[in-house]
């Protein structure tokens, strides 16, 4: 039976279609549809619920534990700043994507996804050396408040001003929260940690606060167009047990040049085949996941990711496919021929402000 998030009567008072995720009932979308949810995203802010994600603390000799399980370099990461990370079986393929919150010297916090987040929490224990670890994803709620309007939403709190950021202890509302400068939409955003005692109040206090600035809540369906838009990978798509982690574009994740981690030597020593790219569908379909993508010789690929993009009104798609490959690559959808034309991630790239 799927679990509850502390928001769900929140999420079922505003209409929202609620599904099984991740092993959590969360809404897919709310009455006025995904396009709406993400329309409101790109141009003002939308509101999601993220409290299915796990949240595992680390203390002790964590940093060197952390460096031996994850493929970043913590070492050189000063504390109030977030990295993002992979952790690796030894056979080069990914257990998870990870986030990683530098609390003190010794102590951080590991943001795990919500399916994996049993199977990560077995790993990390098994590898365990030095460190005390402790599983809070039941006690801690998390919501993202992403889009331009974020500031003006959340005017009189305060913020952490860079990109992968965080501050503890801020005062919201009345309310104790941690919030971070993350987000899986590719606009500016904050993710806001705290109890589920407090999560359905500040859920309504933001509620409030966004309508003025038509801020609508976001359910799945949005969070998914809005991170393949800006070719975010997303575990059991892009990331997956059968796939190097040298395959899937994350270069800047992965620190060959540090002494060891769990999964390094196959790295080193299995040759990339693949590679993940971007590509536009040309002319009327939509490539799925797992649709196969072929060449001139043949099948090079597949789907790992696509959609509509509702932001440039074309069909878009994240692929998997050799790293050797002749001409022009197509897939095939109902029976019929697709080209596609590759082109560089992300798909969309907000403007700075």
């Amino acid at each position: 039976m799927a679990k509850k998030t502390p928001l769900y009567s929140k999420h079922v008072e505003a209409g929202g279609v609620m599904v099984d995720f991740g092993g959590y009932e969360l809404p897919v979308r709310y009455s006025d549809g995904i396009l709406a949810e993400h329309a409101a995203v790109r141009e003002r802010a939308g509101l999601f619920d993220v409290s299915h994600m796990g949240e595992i603390l680390v203390e002790g000799h964590a940093t060197a534990y952390l460096e031996r399980l994850l493929t970043n370099s913590f070492s050189d990461m000063a504390p109030g700043r977030v990295r993002y990370s992979l952790m690796l079986y030894p056979e080069g393929g990914v257990v998870d994507d990870v986030l990683v919150y530098r609390r003190a010297e010794e102590s951080y916090l590991v943001v795990v996804n919500a399916a994996n987040r049993e199977k990560d929490y077995e790993w990390m224990k098994a590898h365990a050396e030095g460190v005390t670890l402790k599983d809070i994803s039941d006690e801690t709620a998390l919501l993202a408040l992403q889009g331009s309007a974020a500031k003006e939403i959340l005017s009189g709190v305060k913020l952490p001003e860079k990109y992968y950021t965080f501050i503890e202890n801020v005062d919201i509302f009345g309310m104790n929260a941690t919030i971070s400068r993350t987000g899986y939409t590719g606009e500016y955003g904050v993710e806001i940690f705290l109890g589920n005692e407090d999560a359905p109040v500040l859920w309504d206090r933001l509620i409030e606060k966004g309508a003025e600035y038509g801020m609508k809540p976001a359910g799945l369906g949005a969070r998914d167009t809005l991170r393949l838009e800006a070719a975010m990978p997303l575990y059991g798509h892009e990331l997956r047990r059968e796939y190097l982690a040298s395959e899937a574009g994350l270069d800047f994740a992965i620190k060959l040049d540090k002494a060891d981690f769990i999964g390094k030597t196959a790295l080193e020593s299995i040759p990339a085949r693949y590679e993940r790219i971007g590509a536009f569908v040309d002319g009327k379909g939509i490539a799925r996941e797992g649709t196969p993508v072929f060449d001139e010789d043949g099948e090079a690929g597949l789907v790992t990711s696509g959609t509509m993009s509702p932001t440039l009104g074309k069909a878009v798609a994240m692929l998997r496919v050799r790293k050797e490959r002749k001409g022009k690559l197509f897939c095939e959808v109902r029976g019929r021929k697709l080209p596609l034309t590759e082109t560089p991630l992300p798909f969309y790239k907000r403007a700075k402000q």
